[in-house]
């Protein structure tokens, strides 16, 4: 009896998705680039020989775990992963592994059998050093590479990096291995011809070629998204193989595709060479990958913000949060401040930040720029470790007092409003009653319960006091009011635009 391969899949957010999923099978990323003009060349008239000499060190990966699945399908045990207990690929899933049910569909008991996962890696070392996916290995009692000679050699995990989901394994061989060299990704440049080899649906050894369609991509899976994308076309069981440029090096780990059908829709995103090796050595190294720790919260600077703040444009990343004797903390990083740079890198968005410090060395002492109260200053920050764990209806409104200007009702921050929106003891500022959802504070998302702890950078305690600069923000002719919303345990700024009234 098989058991379903569910290891495959990683979906993107429901909001970036629409009715589409991601299924792990592809390649990764790389940071835009813009190329010069050129003069169009004709495409390369084959691959034969890149393949010839690269494709021996693919290899196919299968992964066994006893760990049992936590979803499984209506009317029936066979597990489902936990991102497809509902939504698009509920129905195929029931449909076609509905045969295939440990219970089956006559109700039978027989035990559960190993879950099963199966991918794709390439082998960078005569050593017998393998990379891959994470999530092709993930949760495994038992690892077995497949040669392309047809030999199988069970695997060690060395080390493995959940957030740009890389692994590393180590195989033992008599003899030395065919291998694969790292190649540049910021060389890489969109149009320019790539192949990608692996073991779609267990078909091992299956070659595609295409274009760089993209890069720089940011699938929302986590702050150091920065994938290739291409049309070659990538498939279940791609997950991990080697993205090759048109000399046989790899610039990419094929790690995920988009598609609303789970097949090939020639959207196929690949974690760049530059990104994926420093994290190999690394890992091998180290077998984790140790990365700098600021202890912030942070969210992008809109036009908005920007100009409540006197920000001449909409760049940097905004502190909404300092986590108490962290790095920022102790650097005398404020809630408010905007980093524009950082180590002497600009910091146009959110994600450059998580990026450079993320690169940057525990401990290391760096420069970071902010914007605070109108005007540039520097503060030096000695970095430290991030955790394992990753760190950043309509109400009574009696007793409120409304501001139309905002579009919200607000109520002072004691016992009874506490306990009627559950908000710890450790929150100031006022809370939300009420909201008018044809105002901008509902299209920002604010809701009853959210306490307003700062605006415009002045603490609020009561609603006075937010009144009082609303109505100051209307008399200096400003067009929004930049509130700090708490919200269970965490800040966020939001600008809400003023309403004539």
């Amino acid at each position: 009896m098989t058991a379903p391969l569910v290891s495959y899949y990683r979906p993107l957010k429901r909001q970036r998705q629409a009715l589409a999923a991601v299924l792990l099978v592809g390649s990764v990323i790389v940071a835009p680039l813009a190329a010069p003009k050129a003069a169009a060349r004709s495409g390369p008239e084959g691959f034969a020989d890149l393949i010839e000499e690269a494709s021996p060190a693919v290899v196919q990966i299968t992964a066994t775990g006893s760990a049992p699945m936590r979803h499984s399908m209506e009317g029936s045990s066979t597990p489902l992963p936990d991102q497809f207990g509902e939504g698009p690929f509920k129905e195929f899933f029931e449909r076609f592994f509905h045969d295939r049910a440990p219970n089956g569909p006559h109700g039978k008991t027989d035990p559960m059998p190993p879950a099963k996962a199966a991918g794709s890696g390439f082998i960078i070392d005569q050593a017998g050093i393998v990379v891959t996916n994470n999530h092709v290995i993930r949760g495994a009692d038992d690892i077995q590479i497949t040669l392309k000679d047809g030999r199988s050699v069970a695997a060690k995990i060395i080390g493995t990096d959940e957030k740009t989901d890389l692994a590393v394994l180590k195989v033992e061989s008599d003899g030395p291995l065919p291998v694969v060299r790292w190649g540049n990704s910021d060389d890489t440049r969109v149009g320019d011809w790539v192949v990608a080899v692996g073991n779609p649906y267990g078909l091992e050894g299956t070659v595609t070629a295409g274009i760089v369609s993209a890069r720089g991509r940011d699938l929302g899976s986590g702050p150091y998204d920065d994938f290739i994308q291409i049309d070659a076309p990538i498939n279940r069981g791609n997950s991990g193989g080697p993205l090759f440029d048109g000399s046989g090096e790899v610039i990419g780990v094929n790690t995920a595709i988009f598609s609303p059908n789970g097949g090939n829709v020639g959207i196929g995103f690949a974690i760049p060479s530059n990104i994926a090796a420093q994290v190999v050595a690394e890992l091998r190294e180290k077998g984790v990958v140790e990365r700098g720790f600021l202890g912030v919260m942070i969210q992008p600077v809109t036009p908005e913000i920007a100009e409540t703040l006197g920000l001449g444009e909409a760049r940097g990343a905004l502190v909404a949060q300092v986590t108490d004797q962290s790095a920022a903390a102790r650097a005398g990083i404020e809630r408010g401040d905007i980093v524009l740079r950082f180590a002497g890198q600009d910091i146009q968005e959110p994600r450059d930040l998580s990026r450079s410090v993320a690169s940057a060395d525990v401990g290391e002492r760096k420069d970071i720029d902010l914007w605070r109260g109108g005007k540039q200053m520097t503060l030096s920050v000695e970095l430290g470790r991030l955790p394992n764990e990753t760190a950043a209806a309509q109400t009574d409104e009696a007793g409120g007092r409304q501001l139309a200007e905002l579009g919200i009702t607000v109520a002072p921050l004691d016992d009874n409003t506490r306990s009627r929106f559950d908000i710890e003891d450790g929150a100031n500022g006022v809370v939300i009653v009420g909201v008018d959802e044809a105002t901008d504070a509902a299209r920002k998302g604010l809701r009853p319960g959210d306490v307003i702890a700062v605006a415009n950078q002045r603490p609020v305690s009561t609603p006075a006091d937010l009144l009082d600069i609303v109505d100051q923000a209307k008399t200096t002719e400003r067009r929004a009011v930049l509130l700090l919303i708490e919200r269970t345990g965490k800040s966020r700024f939001v600008a809400v635009r003023l309403a004539d009234v």
